[in-house]
């Protein structure tokens, strides 16, 4: 309401996704901040924010079943998987090895997508029926029983320690993967990575923004409070832990063969269950039950090692050369783990949480009280 931003007089104006005018105009400056920045990065800057941009797709898929649903799911990695091995054999090129349609990505994205989604969907009617610990040792199997399949699968995955080539970045004849010219502008091959990302970054993120504040969203988060509850009230569980697994899976799907496009190069080895603790601690440090807090926490552990890589001459503990005490691979790991520990006790919002508490104290300032 003019005059009064945080007086509401209907449901949806409470409920939506830009509550007031200064929030819309706030995200649309960052948005363009956000596009403008590879004028001046350096290339491997920009393919390390790409590549948050779309690990941020996956995390928000395993937040909407993790954070939202209250589901716990260990198996991200088989689906990411999923969707980069789909991705490549629809999009990719073929060789005397392995399978490639060379389809164009307005195809093969989406497929990968729906790909992951089934198999998240045919496996969700047994997972329904376990919850807690005993549903993450059934989501922790699907990791090992998808590298297994992705060694075996030789004709879509190239075999252990061999791979394959990514599908090609071809939208209606236009190579994103290549350096060209739009508009008598030269942009190279980075920024148009950046600039792909970015764009489905957004448009992920608003339908999935868009499904939580739904009846749907609603349902998801009846069930994770208190499940019985929820029956109680009319809610089918079987039918919206399905949906749960299989839009999550979707998610993880796109992100997955996005991912490794960028990266240019897919192997076998790499769908294990570091990757799956990766995007778990991802949502942790992010913040659960929040799309924001997904983009935080993918953004943060994407740039965690260049960071510490930055900061390898001003700490003296660092290795550098023979000497130090820990190398930044194993800083990398310290800060991952006392990080997860820090926000599950101190502050399970994440990043998130964090940065709603700065948000409202100079909102109040100064009367703090």
């Amino acid at each position: 309401m003019r005059g009064r931003p945080n007086l509401f007089t209907r449901y949806e104006a409470d409920a939506g996704i830009f509550p007031s005018n200064t929030q819309r105009v706030w995200f649309v400056i960052g948005l363009l901040a956000v596009a403008a920045l590879p004028i001046w990065l350096p290339r491997d800057w920009m393919i390390l924010i790409a590549t948050a941009f779309i690990a941020s797709v996956g995390v928000i898929g395993l937040n909407l079943i993790t954070g939202y649903a209250g589901q716990v799911s260990l198996g991200h990695a088989f689906f990411l998987g999923i969707g980069a091995y789909a991705g490549a054999a629809l999009g990719g090129v073929a060789t005397d090895r392995v399978t490639g349609l060379g389809l164009d990505i307005l195809i093969w994205l989406p497929a990968a997508g729906l790909a992951a989604g089934l198999v998240g969907a045919i496996i969700a009617p047994v997972a329904v029926r376990l919850r807690g610990l005993y549903l993450a040792f059934l989501t922790l199997g699907l990791v090992f029983l998808g590298e297994h399949i992705f060694r075996e699968w030789d004709s879509v995955t190239g075999g252990p320690g061999i791979g394959r080539e990514p599908a090609e970045l071809s939208l209606l004849g236009w190579r994103f993967d290549l350096d060209g010219t739009i508009g008598g502008f030269d942009v190279t091959r980075e920024q148009q990575i950046y600039w792909l990302g970015l764009v489905v970054l957004i448009f992920m993120g608003f339908m999935a923004k868009n499904l939580v504040r739904s009846r749907i969203g609603r349902a998801f988060a009846a069930i994770r409070d208190r499940d019985i509850a929820a029956e109680v009230m009319g809610i089918d569980l079987t039918r919206y832990k399905v949906l749960a697994f299989a839009v999550s899976s979707f998610y993880a799907g796109v992100a997955g063969a996005l991912l490794f496009t960028v990266t240019g190069f897919v192997n076998t080895a790499s769908f294990n269950l570091l990757l799956s603790i990766n995007y778990i601690a991802m949502v942790v440090i992010g913040g659960a039950a929040s799309i924001a807090g997904s983009i935080m926490g993918a953004a943060f552990l994407t740039l965690l090692p260049r960071m510490i890589d930055a900061a390898g001459d001003v700490l003296p503990f660092l290795e550098v050369g023979s000497q130090g005490i820990l190398s930044t691979s194993q800083l990398e790991r310290v800060i991952f783990g006392v990080l997860i520990i820090a926000f599950l006790i101190f502050e399970p919002m994440g990043l998130y949480g964090i940065w709603i508490r700065i948000r409202n104290y100079w909102k109040a300032w100064p009367f703090s009280y």
